[in-house]
């Protein structure tokens, strides 16, 4: 996600500091070269030599005469990005009124005023993250185009994001805004059919590689929606949902002003009545009648005849020419803008491998679920555009 990203991690003195060894080993997983800055602070609290081990580079703690700060984060300087992670208070503040007396800070100065991205991820207990003054620095900084991630509340304090937080921000702050400006619905994951009040029906989507085309759009600069039965997602607003049913109505509601849907989700194809009480078990046998529920594609696309939408088409047998083939019936019989379509298999799995359908072509994705929502999302974006 971060293929060749030079990163600046600047590092301040929250005790949030000893979380940024595994940050800039998670940064260079994802394919960035990160160098380290400090403040006296921080060099109390994790020792610079960490973190010259953590990015394989020497860590900046004073500003010479070699002006590191210009070579860091001036015009035409080494970084394509800087991220104070974790930010207090205190650097906060700093920042935002343009005191340079660290490290930290005066490369901050360097790098907004010579147009470098800038991302700031506070950590600090709450009370101080509620401070006026701290909420106007934030909101200063946001007014010019600095990167907040928001922190976490726990416990009474302001927690520094997840490291997957701090590399999507990353990711967004690097990445051509290719869907910037547009709303981008997603249905992602399982849907699940209540048989009694104990016991349903489901299938075996993990909505990976929904939450992968999700993030995807959202590092492209799109405002993103997930209607799933998943976790809260920092980069998106979500709707939780359980049923086929539930899970239609959310999303007519989502696509009324979106620009585009990414219908990933495995949504039930039958349901049942549900039973006001616990089957009591024990019964020599059980009959469940099953219903069938509405096409959520055929709703869509009722509701909203030009919006583009992109189906997946998942199927047990058959080789590719016949899973093209009912992909391409799919596209056609609901005005698709393309397909994906892969073999059941691989639900569930961190690797995939997936055919995109397109009208006149279509192209074999093989890789993470994290490469074909990147994909998914650069095939929608040429489609918006």
């Amino acid at each position: 996600m971060l293929e060749g990203v030079r990163v600046a991690l600047g590092v301040t003195g929250s005790i949030a500091a000893v979380k940024t060894v595994e940050l800039a080993h998670e940064l260079r997983r994802q394919g960035a070269t990160v160098r380290a800055v400090t403040t006296p602070a921080a060099a109390d609290i994790v020792h610079p030599w960490s973190l010259e081990f953590a990015t394989d580079n020497p860590v900046v703690t004073e500003i010479t005469g070699g002006v590191e700060h210009v070579e860091l984060c001036g015009t035409d300087g080494w970084a394509d990005v800087l991220v104070i992670a974790p930010a207090t208070a205190n650097t906060v503040g700093k920042v935002a009124a343009a005191i340079d007396d660290t490290p930290v800070t005066t490369c901050a100065t360097t790098a907004l005023g010579a147009g470098l991205p800038v991302v700031v991820v506070p950590a600090m207990h709450e009370p101080m993250y509620d401070h006026p003054g701290v909420l106007d620095a934030l909101e200063r900084l946001e007014s010019w185009d600095v990167a907040l991630v928001d922190p976490r509340i726990e416990e009474g304090k302001a927690k520094i994001a997840a490291a997957e937080t701090v590399v999507t921000e990353l990711a967004r702050a690097t990445t051509d805004g290719t869907l910037a400006g547009e709303h981008v619905v997603v249905t992602s994951g399982a849907t699940t059919e209540s048989i009694d009040p104990i016991r349903t029906l489901s299938n075996r989507a993990s909505g990976r590689t929904g939450r992968a085309v999700a993030r995807a759009c959202y590092v492209r600069g799109a405002d993103v929606t997930v209607v799933h039965d998943g976790p809260d997602l920092p980069w998106a607003t979500v709707h939780r949902v359980e049923s086929a049913a539930e899970m239609r109505e959310a999303t007519l509601e989502c696509v009324a002003d979106a620009d585009a849907l990414v219908s990933a989700a495995a949504i039930s194809d039958y349901t049942v009545p549900q039973r006001p009480e616990k089957i009591r078990s024990g019964q020599e046998s059980l009959t469940l009648e099953l219903e069938p529920t509405p096409k959520l594609l055929d709703a869509v696309r009722d509701a909203r005849p030009d919006l583009p939408i992109v189906g997946f088409k998942a199927e047990t047998d058959g080789d590719d020419a016949a899973l093209l083939e009912r992909a391409r019936a799919l596209r056609d019989r609901v005005d698709l803008a393309f397909v994906v379509a892969n073999h059941a298999g691989v639900m569930g799995d961190d690797r995939t491998r997936a055919l995109l359908v397109r009208a006149d072509d279509h192209e074999t994705v093989e890789g993470s679920k994290t490469h074909l929502g990147s994909r998914i999302a650069d095939e929608l974006a040429s489609i918006l555009s």
